[in-house]
This record gives C-alpha cells, structure tokens and sequence, in this order.
C-alpha cells in the first residue's frame, strides 16, 4: 500500500499540473486572480490606509472569491463572485467585518474594464449612510484602478480613486 502510494505521489509530480479556469462568464476576472495592494490618501485623523486584496478561483471555477482586508484587518469584507442563470448576469455578495453587506451585478464593460453597483444592507460607523455603492474597476498591464462613488444620504459622492498594483501581502483578519 505504501509504495503504491509513494509510486503514485511520484507519478503526480511529473505529471503536468491542470490548468483550472473560470466559467466563460467569469472569464473577464482571470487577470484578477492573484494578490494586490493599494494606499489610500491619508484618513481625516492623518492615519496611513493600506487595503490588501486577494481574488481567488472558487467552486470549481464557478465563482470568484475575493478578500480584503485594511490596514492589517482593521476592516475586512469577502465577496463571491457568480453567474445567476434566472438573471442572465454576473452578481455578487460582500460581507464585512462591519455589521453591514452589500448584493449587487456587476456589468462588463470591455475586456478589461467592469463596473459594479451594490446595494447596502445593515447600519454601521463604517456605512454611515451609504445605500448604493457603484464602481467601475479597469485592469491595465501592472495595476487595477478603481472609481468608486457612494449615495450616502440621499447625494452620490464624487468618485475616489485607488490604483492597486501586484504584491505578496496577504489579507489579515483580526
């Protein structure tokens, strides 16, 4: 049993390794996967914000699973990623470490370029008044830019933007 064992890890290891791909719905996020990092402009109290993210291949390549964390897990969230068969889109869950969760769609916009609007549920000191996220995110060569708008009480904010580039961080969770 046990050189059949050590015969067939042997084998493994020569064997190529499978390449494994996201649903063809999904595809639009294969650059995606992978870990990056951005800084944010200072907070009002003058503190550094560093937001980590990590896009993972899930369920057999039917969905994507991000994670996210801000300064070393001071905040977090985790979304999945899917195709909805009964509404011909690609949707989203995101939960957070603040009492709050946001369900949204998102919509390709170019081979690179997505935007994504979300609306919020639950109250937090974090969501302070924001019902509906939208974004738009575009993938270059060596970054992803992300536009980000938010209607809090009732106004649309105007957009911040944040540049995330590749990095070895990981996402941390208190």
């Amino acid at each position: 049993m046990l050189v059949t064992l050590c015969l067939n890890l042997a084998a493994n290891e020569s064997t190529p390794q499978k390449v494994f791909t996201l649903s063809k719905e999904l595809k639009i996020f294969e650059p995606y996967l992978g870990k990056w990092q951005a800084e944010f402009p200072p907070s009002a109290s003058g503190e550094k914000v560093t937001d980590v993210s990590e896009w993972h291949r899930a369920l057999n390549g039917k969905a994507v699973r991000t994670l996210h964390s801000i300064n070393n897990g001071a905040y977090g969230g985790e979304s999945l990623i899917f195709w909805d068969k009964n509404k011909q889109q690609i949707v989203f869950y995101y939960f957070t470490t603040a009492d709050f969760m946001t369900t949204g769609y998102i919509e390709v916009l170019a081979d690179n370029r997505f935007a994504a609007y979300e609306d919020v549920s639950g109250e937090s000191s974090v969501s302070q008044g924001i019902s509906k996220v939208r974004s738009v995110s575009t993938l270059s060569s060596d970054a992803i830019t992300v536009e980000t708008s938010y209607l809090k009480n009732g106004e649309w904010t105007a957009p911040q933007r944040r540049v995330y580039h590749p990095t070895q961080n990981d996402v941390i969770f208190k």
